[in-house]
């Protein structure tokens, strides 16, 4: 039996508000294109019909993986989160690498929610699973593509 992806409430919240404007919005602007696109006659040689046509594709698909997400997910409130001071699910972690004492903060999240930009990690990547269970000052050798990183645990918040 395998287990149900988690996602946080935020990142379901997220992917909700994205399916509802790629099914009101979207749809009916690639649909118009089409229409349009169709209105100009031949269609074999109709580059703006093609590539409607593609981007609906891709678009019915984004739908289609979003709906599969939401249906299978497990949502997580991180309100309700008793970590008792451990990481888990959800925790955002502040790091300190010990080596060249620069500091992160990340926040352990869903695969589908996972953004490097925005400092989410996901709960499968390499950092976080050498995190999930560690406390404030413990030390964590996570095992890179580029070496090990050795950090320490500064501060784990749940909000």
């Amino acid at each position: 039996m395998s287990t149900r992806p988690p996602i946080t409430a935020a990142g379901a919240e997220h992917l909700r508000n994205e399916l509802t404007k790629l099914k009101n919005v979207e749809r009916p602007r690639i649909a118009e294109a089409i229409a349009e696109a169709r209105a100009h006659g031949d269609l074999k040689e109709n580059a703006e019909y093609h590539a409607a046509r593609d981007q609906q594709g891709l678009l019915e698909a984004r739908i289609r993986h979003i709906e599969s997400v939401l249906s299978h997910a497990q949502v997580i409130d991180l309100s309700t989160i008793q970590a008792h001071g451990k990481i888990v699910f959800g925790a955002t972690v502040e790091l300190l690498n010990v080596e060249n004492e620069d500091t992160v903060i990340y926040q352990i999240v869903g695969d589908e929610e996972a953004d490097l930009n925005q400092n989410k990690i996901s709960i499968n990547s390499p950092i976080a699973r050498a995190l999930i269970g560690k406390e404030e000052g413990d030390e964590v050798v996570v095992k890179a593509p580029s070496g090990d990183i050795d950090y320490e645990i500064l501060s784990i918040s749940y909000a």
